[in-house]
C-alpha cells in the first residue's frame, strides 16, 4: 500500500533519528551490478524490512538494502536491489525509496539495470545512456492525488535523464575506451521475458533497449526536481533477435562480465552528477 505525503515524510523523520548520515547522490544497482558495493567506504547498510513502511525486495537477485557510505569523496545512498511492478508493487510503492532519497536531501540519481538490447548495432556486453524512455502498458507513479509539495500535477517531462550531464559521461567514457551508446529504453511490466511481436513492437516505436525497471523511477525523480542519468548494461539481444533462450542466469553472468568497465562508468557518472548539482 502506498503512503501520503505525511507519511512518507513521517519515515524520512524517523529514519533520520535513527541515522545520521545526509547523503548527496543517491544509486540504484539493477541486477549483477552491485560489485561497487566493495569500492565504498561503508558507514551502515540497512535492510529494507528494518525500516517501517518500507516494501522490501522479493527478487532473490536483489538484496534490498541501503548502503550508506562514501564512495570517491562523494557521501552517497545506495539501493542494493530495486523494488519492481512484477512484485506486485503499486507503481508509487516501487518510488518508495527514491522519494526517501529525496526527502533525505539527495540532490541526483544515477539509476542503473541491465536490460535487452533492441537495436540491432548494439551487443551485449556493451553499456546504453539512457536519453528517453518509453513505457509500455507500466503504471505512472504520480497517478492518483497529487503530492503538491513534491510535484507538479502535470510534471513537464522533456528533460527526465539529464542531457547535459548524460552529454558529459559520454564524453568522459570515451576518454576511458568504454564502448557506450545513447538510447531510448522501454519499461514492460514482467516478470517474463518480452515475445518476439513485442520486441518488434519496441523496435517500431523507437526503443533501444528494454526492461523491466527504471523508467517510473527516473519519472519520480525528475518530477521531484532530482536531476537524473541512467546507465544500461546491455546483457542480451532482446526476443527473438538470436536463437537463444533468454534466463535470468545469463543476465547475471554478462553482468558480472562487464563488472570493470561499469565501475568505470558509473564512477564517472558519480562525479558527472557531483559537479552539476
Amino acid at each position: 500500500m502506498s503512503l501520503s505525503y505525511e507519511e512518507l515524510v513521517s519515515l524520512k523523520d524517523e529514519f533520520q533519528k535513527k541515522h545520521l548520515f545526509s547523503p548527496e547522490i543517491g544509486i540504484v544497482l539493477g541486477s549483477g551490478l552491485d560489485s561497487i558495493v566493495d569500492q565504498i567506504e561503508i558507514e551502515e547498510i540497512i535492510p529494507y524490512q528494518e525500516i517501517p513502511g518500507m516494501p522490501v525486495s522479493t527478487n532473490k537477485m536483489h538484496k534490498g538494502q541501503f548502503v550508506l557510505g562514501t564512495l570517491d569523496g562523494v557521501k552517497v545512498m545506495v539501493m542494493q536491489g530495486r523494488l519492481h511492478l512484477y512484485e506486485g508493487y503499486e507503481a508509487k510503492e516501487v518510488v518508495t525509496p527514491h522519494i526517501l532519497m529525496k526527502l533525505l536531501g539527495v540532490k541526483g540519481v544515477v539509476l542503473t539495470n541491465a536490460c535487452g538490447a533492441v537495436n540491432l548495432s548494439y551487443h551485449p556486453g556493451e553499456f546504453m545512456l539512457i536519453e528517453d524512455h518509453i513505457c509500455f502498458e507500466v503504471e505512472s507513479p504520480l497517478k492518483g492525488p497529487n503530492m503538491d509539495k513534491l510535484t507538479t500535477r502535470f510534471p513537464d517531462m522533456s528533460d527526465i535523464y539529464s542531457k547535459e550531464i548524460t552529454n558529459c559521461i559520454e564524453k568522459e567514457a570515451k576518454k576511458e575506451s568504454i564502448p557506450v551508446h545513447k538510447g531510448v529504453f522501454m519499461q514492460f511490466v514482467g516478470p517474463q521475458f518480452e515475445t518476439k511481436a513485442e520486441i518488434k513492437m519496441a523496435r517500431t516505436l523507437g526503443a533501444d533497449a528494454v526492461g523491466m525497471s527504471t523508467a517510473i523511477e527516473a519519472l519520480m525523480l525528475s518530477a521531484m526536481g532530482v536531476k537524473t542519468v541512467a546507465l544500461s548494461v546491455l546483457t542480451n539481444m532482446a526476443c527473438g533477435i538470436l536463437e537463444e533462450k533468454l534466463s535470468d542466469e545469463d543476465v547475471i553472468r554478462i553482468s558480472k562480465q562487464s563488472k570493470e568497465p561499469f565501475e568505470k562508468l558509473l564512477r564517472i557518472a558519480l562525479k558527472e552528477l557531483k559537479q552539476h548539482c
